[in-house]
């Protein structure tokens, strides 16, 4: 057994040399095969470099596939036995540890790359053959005037010799003479050539202009002309030829005859018509592939006025468990059904499917009337994924997630369009998926403002953009104020100052919320510490610190803290760290293990929000809290005398239960006297809100200490 290769190097020439035994069979060169495989080693290397680049370049596969026209890979068969290698060795051995969906994503778009590129070098290629071509024919062209003019002999020489078909016609059209090489093109005997009239050679392709240059070369208003002609041959099929057909004079000057010049053309054209077909096609699906799709859209965007257009944007719903769970094999299957059920959905004029990539396809219809048509087809798409999908012995259930866009044609890009129809489908997918939306535009402006929010956050850290405000906690027994809850604020550049809730989810998204959270706990702690400095003799002053699910889970946590409390010379005690209830209920001990830590060096952790969802009032034991932070709605009956009841009992039993397990018990939302003393009747420790001070500056709560002192 040959033993794996150890390292990149290797197993990038291995890839490479797989890659030179395939293509090298199908290639006209020189080289031997070694010498030959030496020079795709670097067109692998530029390969596995983009596979694996951080953001996809489709020029690195068009300049491999350019490439291989220089390596003198021109046969079609080199080019598919090349997308085939790709396709089945460079993620093996050129991904790394990338995730495999996603290089092999990338590997598809590197290949579709690599035909686009394939493709236009030998367009250019062959235009420079063209020219060659050109000039010889016109070089015979002179040879056969002057064979015509001198003797037969020297002009049957060339005209028999000639590589390029000939024919010689008289200006009524008759053809009078053809050589071997234009009988071998159209298939024919020369007999049943030379009965056929050039005027009965038109084809439905024909260029408009063909038969108005044919006109004026036999009138004699011109010398020549070159087109590309398909023509009929006497078995039905086509023959394409780059046609120049030039005007014979006699020794006077006077018209005589007309030489034709072709070159079959044929298997060039259905060669580039193939590699237009795969470069626009997705290779799983046979649908069109993106590249397509936005060669119609904006087609259909670039319509004339009273035209519309509707997009469906479908996405399939848990797409990646059946891959995970069935295999990537299954989960092509799966796409292939998925495919021919959408084009079923999509076959009136003007409609088309397309595939995106992964499990992303788009449904496309134009006309005048699309606000109809487009929630018909989007009725028709979800009535066909309904039946489910056997594959493997297996019934599998398919749904899908549909974000549509529809609208007038000229207003809009396809782009916009197309981040449109992207965010209405995932908001459809978060309503529960199996269904469809409608494009909203306030919708799409959030959602667009959320990710500009969501990039900019790591930047926003850098640049100092961040700052603390502060609101009390006070005393409910004497009125003093007994430390500050820290909330964290974004001066956003162009939205003004954005709140937590604006911003706190995105980080925790993105796991920015980790370095934020400890910038956030630095800076309280530093500000507790001067509070101490300059309030002396009134007791240190409590500073209270949320924690979101994301900081409890990381390492650093109990590290952190320890480092920060004792760079900044403050007690432990000082130090309270909310955390909401949500995020505690179910938890395990390795979860409350750093919680506990903390505890046990004397920082008191709160349950924050506490009442807001299914408490386990026995799991309270287990818990290192020491404070309870009751939830604003237990305040809102209080704004009225009498106060709510039930209310008055529930928070009177919380309070009682608190005690008992010496919890103390923290207040949020008092805005009114009546609410702060009847909490301080009920037993409640502190609270804080708008009765007290709005959150603000740390001077604000400084001021506040010492009117509380003086007071």
């Amino acid at each position: 057994m040959t033993a794996e290769p150890d390292g990149p190097e290797d197993r990038l020439r291995r890839f490479a040399t797989i890659w030179s035994r395939a293509v090298f069979p199908v290639t006209a060169t020189s080289l031997t095969r070694p010498e030959f495989e030496q020079r795709l080693v670097p067109l692998a290397r530029r390969l596995s470099e983009a596979l694996r680049a951080r953001t996809f370049d489709s020029a690195e596969g068009q300049a491999v596939g350019a490439a291989l026209i220089d390596a003198h890979c021109t046969e079609p068969e080199a080019l598919s036995r090349t997308l085939d290698c790709v396709d089945a060795y460079l993620v093996l051995y050129c991904g790394g540890d990338g995730s495999q969906e996603a290089l092999r994503t990338r590997s598809a778009r590197l290949q579709h790359a690599m035909a686009a590129g394939f493709a236009r070098a030998l367009r250019e290629r062959t235009l420079t053959e063209q020219e060659a071509i050109a000039r010889a024919a016109l070089q015979a062209q002179g040879v056969v005037a002057d064979a015509l003019h001198a003797t037969e002999a020297r002009f049957r020489a060339v005209f028999e010799g000639a590589a390029i078909g000939i024919g010689i016609a008289d200006l009524d059209g008759n053809l009078l003479q053809v050589n071997n090489a234009l009988l071998r093109m159209f298939g024919g005997t020369e007999q049943l050539m030379r009965g056929r009239k050039v005027t009965d050679w038109t084809h439905p392709e024909d260029a408009p202009q063909v038969w108005r240059l044919y006109e004026e070369l036999v009138r004699g208003d011109r010398e020549h002309y070159h087109v590309e002609k398909a023509f009929y041959r006497p078995d039905g099929t086509v023959l394409w030829t780059n046609l120049t057909v030039s005007l014979l004079r006699d020794a006077d000057g006077a018209p005589q005859y007309q030489l034709a010049l072709m070159e079959d053309t044929t298997e060039r054209r259905l060669l580039n018509l193939r590699l237009r077909y795969e470069a626009t096609h997705d290779a799983l699906t046979g649908l069109p592939n993106r590249t397509l799709f936005f060669e119609r859209l904006d087609k259909a965007l670039s319509a004339g006025e009273d035209m519309r257009f509707g997009l469906c944007y479908l996405d399939l719903d848990g797409f990646k468990t059946i891959n995970d769970s069935l295999g990537h094999a299954a989960g092509d299957r799966l796409l292939v059904e998925v495919a021919d059920r959408l084009q079923s959905c999509a076959t009136a004029p003007g409609e088309m499917v397309a595939r995106l990539g992964g499990d992303e396809f788009v449904a496309l219809t134009t006309g005048p009337d699309t606000e109809r048509e487009v929630d018909a087809l989007a009725d028709r798409i979800m009535n066909a994924l309904v039946t489910p999908v056997r594959i493997d012995g297996r019934e599998l259930t398919v749904r899908g997630s549909i974000g549509i866009v529809e609208g007038p044609a000229g207003e809009r890009g396809p782009a916009e369009v197309l981040r449109s129809a992207d965010i209405t489908m995932y908001r459809a997918k978060s309503a529960g998926g199996n269904r469809y939306e409608l494009a909203d535009p306030e919708a799409d402006a959030r959602a667009i403002t959320r990710h500009g929010l969501t990039t900019a956050l790591p930047a926003a850290l850098d640049r100092g953009e961040f700052f603390i405000e502060y609101q009390p906690l006070v005393r409910l027994g004497d009125g003093g104020v007994h430390g500050a809850e820290a909330l964290v604020r974004w001066l956003h550049p162009q939205h003004g100052v954005l709140g937590p809730d604006r911003f706190i989810p995105l980080a925790e998204h993105t796991g920015l919320i980790v370095p934020l959270g400890r910038w956030v706990l630095e800076q309280s702690v530093r500000q507790a510490r001067e509070w101490q400095d300059r309030h002396t003799g009134a007791g240190p002053v409590r500073i209270n610190v949320n924690l979101s699910p994301c900081q409890l889970t990381h390492p650093g946590l109990v590290s952190d803290t320890v480092d920060i409390l004792e760079r900044a010379g403050l007690e432990p005690s000082a130090l309270c760290l909310e955390v909401t209830e949500s995020a505690l209920i179910g938890a395990d001990d390795d979860l409350l293990k750093p919680l506990r830590r903390l505890a046990e060096m004397g920082v008191d952790i709160a349950l924050d929000d506490f009442g807001t969802g299914y408490s386990n009032l026995a799991n309270l034991r287990r818990l290192p809290v020491s404070i309870l932070k009751l939830d604003r709605s237990f305040t809102q009956g209080m704004q009225q005398f009498p106060a709510d009841p039930v209310d008055l009992k529930i928070v009177e039993g919380i309070v009682s239960l608190a005690h008992s397990l010496d919890l103390s018990v923290t207040v949020e939302g008092v805005e009114t006297g009546a609410q702060a003393e009847q909490l301080r009747i009920l037993g409640c420790d502190t609270a804080q809100g708008w009765y007290y001070a709005r959150p603000g500056p740390p001077d604000r709560l400084h001021e506040l200490a010492l009117v509380d002192a003086t007071g």
